[in-house]
């Protein structure tokens, strides 16, 4: 028996753990129009999120996810930022093929990439994530969920259930979907301290999660040096279809890279020149990388936070 056979019985009780029931779910998934989703190669297919916050009216679904179909079953790559973007995705999936879903991968540990896993938990599915995947959702659970019920409301949060990773990634780990394999990396601190990509040797596609961003601007919550090293790594890799966690795929590789990295130099450079200069944290907010702000959505939202968390990180370098 495979590792979904195996699982199954146990995974199908999670609805009712975690306080999703069948019910709620046929109700949410009636509801709702299938995410529509786009075939960027045979079998791969994709659901560009929106560039914006969560809100009720987006139900949380900010963030790109997708799945890719083998011979034997399905792989689906992030979740969306609620129950009820999970389910929409899930039928997306319906609507494409019948195969089981057997695994869920999670390419970080962020709201908008994970809240959806609790509409696959009647697939029974393996989820996947970084080795320090769980431990970072569990810390962050009750922030999140608060957050979460702000953005789209306490039904909505209280429905979306947080479900941690029962397969981690270590250093690199690879699934067959039948014909169809799938190599997994965990990549040291960088964006997160739980960041996976996901190369497709089918297609060349490589699913990068937030460790690149397109149009919306990058949010840091790891460590800037450690985010510019991953992408000096990930410019030597062979890939065909660059996939992000937010925007557009690129075919232009690695010049998919080339606004992030001018933004991330760009924040290091005058970060550390604040420091030097010995300008307070709020100065450094109102000036580093100012010059950046035409180039990105979303840019007041998150760069005061980029400024802060760069400060923080290179504060003591010396």
């Amino acid at each position: 028996m495979n590792m979904c056979g195996i699982l199954r019985p146990i995974l199908m009780l999670l609805p009712a753990m975690l306080g999703v029931g069948g019910g709620s779910m046929a109700v949410a998934d009636a509801g709702h129009a299938a995410l529509p989703v786009r075939e960027l190669a045979p079998g791969l297919f994709f659901h560009q999120g929106l560039q914006q916050e969560m809100n009720a009216g987006n139900q949380g679904a900010i963030a790109n996810s997708g799945f890719i179909v083998g011979r034997r079953c399905v792989a689906v790559i992030d979740t969306g930022g609620s129950l009820a973007n999970g389910q929409r995705l899930r039928m997306a999936i319906r609507q494409k093929t019948s195969l089981p879903v057997c695994y869920v991968i999670n390419t970080h540990m962020h709201p908008d990439h994970v809240f959806g896993n609790a509409a696959f938990a009647p697939d029974a599915p393996v989820f996947i994530g970084h080795a320090h995947l769980a431990a970072a959702m569990l810390a962050r659970k009750a922030v999140y969920r608060k957050s979460l019920a702000a953005r789209l409301g306490d039904e909505a949060a209280s429905a979306s259930a947080m479900i941690t990773p029962g397969k981690t990634v270590e250093s690199t780990l690879s699934i067959d979907l039948g014909d169809r394999l799938l190599q997994l990396r965990a990549w040291p601190t960088a964006h997160t301290d739980n960041d996976v990509t996901v190369l497709d040797s089918r297609s060349g596609a490589l699913w990068l999660g937030d460790l690149l961003f397109e149009g919306r601007v990058p949010a840091l919550d790891g460590s800037l040096k450690g985010w510019l090293a991953a992408m000096d790594t990930l410019r030597g890799q062979p890939v065909r279809l660059a996939i992000p966690g937010h925007g557009a795929p690129a075919a232009a590789w690695p010049d998919a890279l080339r606004h992030q990295e001018r933004y991330l130099q760009a924040l290091l450079h005058d970060v550390r020149q604040a420091i030097r200069d010995r300008k307070t944290l709020d100065q450094a907010v109102a000036d580093a990388a100012q010059a950046e702000r035409p180039n990105w959505l979303l840019f007041d939202d998150y760069h005061p936070r980029n400024v802060t968390a760069a400060y923080t990180e290179l504060e003591w370098e010396n």
